[in-house]
């Protein structure tokens, strides 16, 4: 067993553009590249993400997956490797359990690729990755993102130089 970190992609490792459907719009977050290429030596990555704008009719399936290949490409290109990509197709209101909150998806990663959860950390800005990483048993939940909002006690990073110090130190 080894453990992971649980990346949301929309707004955490890609700028958000909603739904996004040209891949060329794809543009990874500052610093995200380098620091994720330092933690893949510690951690295994595995991207966790909802992508309703397929049940939604705003994205088809070959956009979504050309936008995919995308984000993998940049990143690749950049010396980051991801040991599995996970992604929810269905709409909110879909009650499917790999919908984040729901933690079906990582659950399912932690199956497929060996994974710890209690030693994991899932990554992401908005609540429902905070959830998800909590329903699932990660060990650690970081809230990334300079306009997170609320208090749910998780740690917070504005920056990824931040999440990577905060990962060094234990997470």
């Amino acid at each position: 067993m080894t453990r992971a970190l649980f990346l949301d992609r929309d707004g955490t490792l890609i700028v958000d553009v909603g739904y996004p459907r040209d891949p060329a719009l794809v543009e990874p977050l500052p610093g995200a590249i380098e620091a994720l290429r330092e933690l893949q030596t510690s951690y295994r990555l595995v991207i966790i993400s909802n992508q309703s704008g397929i049940a939604r009719g705003t994205i088809t399936e070959a956009e979504a997956k050309a936008v995919h290949n995308r984000v993998i490409a940049m990143f690749a290109a950049g010396g980051v490797t991801f040991a599995g990509s996970y992604y929810c197709p269905h709409a909110p209101d879909a009650g499917c359990r790999c919908r984040k909150p729901a933690p079906g998806m990582l659950l399912d990663a932690a199956v497929e690729l060996g994974l710890d959860l209690a030693l994991s950390i899932m990554i992401g800005d908005k609540p429902s990755d905070v959830e998800a990483g909590r329903a699932a048993g990660c060990g650690g939940v970081i809230r990334f993102g300079p306009d997170v909002d609320g208090n749910d006690g998780t740690q917070r990073c504005d920056d990824w130089q931040g999440v990577l110090g905060l990962v060094r130190a234990g997470g």
